[in-house]
Parts: structure tokens; C-alpha cells; sequence
């Protein structure tokens, strides 16, 4: 399967080791691990022709039912360089073995912590991508949360309102907010900047209900709850 005959690689790092969140990556929420909830997703995008998953953890997935092959052969386990292997080594630098040794067109990449990433939010940015590929005006694309709000800086100052003429905040400018919900790359865009972001991205606006990454012990609860609501047909990926 492609998608308008492109091959499609899904790029799911996952290691054994999380900091803030202990194991967060294989524990059970609402009923099945972490892990599972944005590969079963990837999966069920036919324009995904391969998930791969660079990580330093093969027995530890095994253990909780996943090996190489899974998923009709669509699931390739790549153990992770050693030299790759920690909490200070870039990301780019684990993007970037994947892409050599895995050839793709496009590659789209995710994390296990963003488990409410739906199926039609991944198939709007696949064509969002290829239009603004295909006239010329982006060779990437990455994810963002819009916020329209008043911020201030450290110390007080305000950045985009004056606090003595106060303005409705739907009026203020948008700020965007990289929020690592999905990137959208190529070999290209990525070779000239080494990074999953490109010289001409274009940014995304995820759902909020979407967009919820778990990083803290409070994000966990949260995505917890909304995914027990997925799990009994009360939320709707998508909606």
C-alpha cells in the first residue's frame, strides 16, 4: 500500500528507560500498554506501509506480545546503537540511522506518548503534506498547539498585549506551540538540516483532546482518563 504512490515510513523510537514517568512506555493504560495504543493506530492507516521501532527494549516488547514481524510484517524492531542509547542523545541522531537504513519517500514520525493521535488526524497531515510538497511552499511538516492568550516573560513583561488596553484574547495573535504529536519529513528535507523539521515546514494544528503528550505523572491521569472514554465508546478517536 502507498499513499498516491509513495511509500510511508511510521518512525516509533521507544526506549526501556523514562525519566519522570517510570516504565510509562509498556505500563497498562485503560487496558492495554502505552506503547500500544499509537501502534495500533499506525497500523490501521493503510497509506503506513512499515512501522519501525528503534529501541533498546526488544525483550521488554516481547514480554508484552510484539515482536519483529507483527502486524501482517508491517512492524520492523530495530535494536538501538549503543552510542545511541540514552536520555541526553538527540533525537535526530536516532531519526537519522532509521532513514539510512530504512529507504522511504516519506517518513512520518510519532511517540508512544501520544496515544490519542487518531487515524483521520494522521490521514488530514499526510494530505496536507502533499499538497504543500506539491506546490512548492514546504518540505516538512510538524505539529503545533495554537494558543491565543497573554504571555508574559519571566520577568513580567508581557509579550503580545498591552496590559493597560486589554483586547479580547480571540483577537490577540496566535502564538504556536511545537507540541511533538507528528513530524513529516523526507530523506532530503532531513539531509539538509539533520533534524525531523525541514528549511520550509509547515505547521499543523492538532486537536486539543489530540494533542495531549504524556510527560509528567499529571499527563498521565489525564490521557488515562480520555482513553477510558475511547476504550468504552464514549470518545470517538477523531472527534
Amino acid at each position: 500500500m502507498t499513499f498516491n504512490n509513495k511509500t510511508l515510513t511510521a518512525l516509533l523510537p521507544m526506549k526501556a528507560h523514562s525519566a519522570r514517568v517510570t516504565s510509562k512506555n509498556f505500563r497498562d493504560i485503560a487496558g492495554k500498554p502505552l506503547f500500544r495504543w499509537i501502534l495500533d493506530t499506525l497500523l490501521s492507516v493503510e497509506a503506513i506501509d512499515r512501522v519501525v521501532i528503534n529501541t533498546d527494549a526488544r525483550e521488554i516488547l516481547a514480554d508484552n506480545g510484539l515482536r519483529d514481524g507483527d502486524g501482517a510484517g508491517r512492524v520492523l524492531i530495530r535494536d538501538r546503537k549503543p552510542e545511541l542509547c540514552g536520555d541526553f542523545v538527540s533525537m535526530n541522531l536516532v531519526l537519522e540511522d532509521d532513514i539510512k537504513n530504512q529507504p522511504s519517500d516519506y517518513y512520518f514520525m510519532t511517540h508512544t506518548t501520544n496515544p490519542l493521535l487518531s487515524p483521520k488526524t494522521i490521514q488530514a497531515m499526510l494530505s496536507t503534506f502533499e499538497g504543500a510538497k506539491n506546490d512548492g511552499s514546504a518540505d516538512s511538516l510538524f505539529t503545533v498547539n495554537r494558543h491565543q492568550t497573554r504571555f508574559y516573560t519571566p520577568e513580567g513583561e508581557p509579550i503580545n498585549h498591552d496590559p493597560a488596553n486589554l483586547i479580547r484574547t480571540q483577537d490577540l495573535p496566535p502564538y504556536m506551540e511545537e507540541n511533538s504529536v507528528g513530524y513529516l519529513f523526507t530523506e532530503s528535507s532531513f539531509a539538509r538540516t539533520g533534524a525531523r523539521i525541514g528549511e520550509a515546514p509547515v505547521m499543523y494544528v492538532t486537536p486539543d483532546l489530540e494533542s495531549v503528550d504524556i510527560d509528567e505523572p499529571s499527563d498521565w491521569f489525564m490521557a488515562e482518563s480520555l482513553l477510558m472514554r475511547v476504550a468504552s465508546g464514549t470518545l470517538l478517536p477523531g472527534e
